[in-house]
């Protein structure tokens, strides 16, 4: 891992830098590169103006440490409202949550009811939900709740991540759901025995992860979220989903709001099944962290659009 990223990484669990930092202007203006604004609103006006390019949208109310369940009820019921609007905008949507969000840490039993409530509103709007993942502590215990929501729920997906040495020991377990996998590569600081600490191992896991998804997905086993910024790599999962028979419909691509647009464009232009991941919330620090250490330069960019 680089030094860079992993400065990075680690200034994103400080919360003295992020209570120095979330309200200066400034800032402010750095993060505007990467989601369109606080606001449940901002991102619905992000997302109108992405469906003129054929573009979808994946939407993600930022804040991961509650302090109490009732808190993890406000953002049960908050995702409710999410679901309602994407459907009266005419939105092709994604609702994305992470487990923290809805208590997990506090009572795994109620994080696991709000989930359940949220599954049945996904099948009441025909809008996906999708469990993110967060760091290995939590690994065991997300695939344990996407089990069981899969088990009962059809449009339920759950992100992976290939920079883990365990993921495709994990993908096996989920042959038999016909799961819904959105593969990353991750953005947390792990120990090298959990995690491929080198860029070139975390690719070459992806992109044998992928393949091996693409070809589950041409069965109609397995559908695919191809979820990276790295376009290269992104192309030759495309190739991979031609070799193997899988159609645009069997798998997708999804990109943050705010980089590689130009590629993200393109990709829907020709015909591949693309959204745009549009987060949103006051509670942007560690996330905002996270998205610079992805790939450092996004630091000397953020640097340029100040000075600009």
């Amino acid at each position: 891992m680089s030094i860079a990223r992993s400065v990075l990484l680690r200034a994103s669990k400080s919360q003295w830098l992020a209570d120095q930092v979330t309200h200066r202007s400034f800032t402010r203006r750095a993060v505007r590169r990467f989601m369109p604004g606080e606001r449940l609103e901002d991102a619905i006006a992000a997302s109108r103006a992405l469906a003129a390019d054929r573009l979808g949208v994946v939407l993600t109310q930022l804040g991961e440490e509650l302090t109490s369940l009732a808190e993890a009820e406000q953002v049960r019921d908050h995702y409710l409202g999410v679901f309602d609007q994407v459907r009266a905008a005419g939105l092709t949507g994604h609702v994305s949550v992470k487990p923290t969000q809805l208590g997990l840490n506090l009572s795994p039993d109620a994080c696991e009811q709000h989930l359940f409530t949220l599954a049945a509103k996904s099948d009441a709007t025909g809008i996906d939900l999708y469990v993110d993942m967060e760091d290995s502590a939590y690994v065991d215990r997300t695939l344990a709740l996407y089990r069981a929501l899969k088990a009962k729920h059809r449009l339920i997906g759950l992100a992976l991540q290939s920079c883990l040495r365990r993921t495709p020991g994990d993908l096996e377990t989920l042959w038999p759901l016909q799961p819904r996998i959105r593969l990353v590569k991750g953005a947390y600081l792990e120990p090298a025995e959990i995690a491929f600490p080198d860029k070139v191992d975390v690719d070459r896991a992806y992109a044998e992860l992928g393949g091996r998804m693409l070809e589950r997905a041409a069965k109609g086993e397995c559908h695919l979220i191809i979820g990276s910024h790295d376009v290269p790599l992104v192309r030759q999962l495309v190739d991979r989903a031609r070799e193997h028979g899988a159609t645009d419909q069997q798998y997708e691509i999804h990109m943050l709001y705010g980089i590689r647009s130009d590629a993200q464009r393109a990709l829907a232009a020709e015909g591949r099944t693309v959204k745009t991941l549009i987060s949103y919330g006051a509670h942007w620090f560690r996330w905002y962290m996270r998205r610079l250490a992805e790939r450092p330069a996004n630091v000397l960019f953020v640097a340029k659009s100040l000075l600009g």
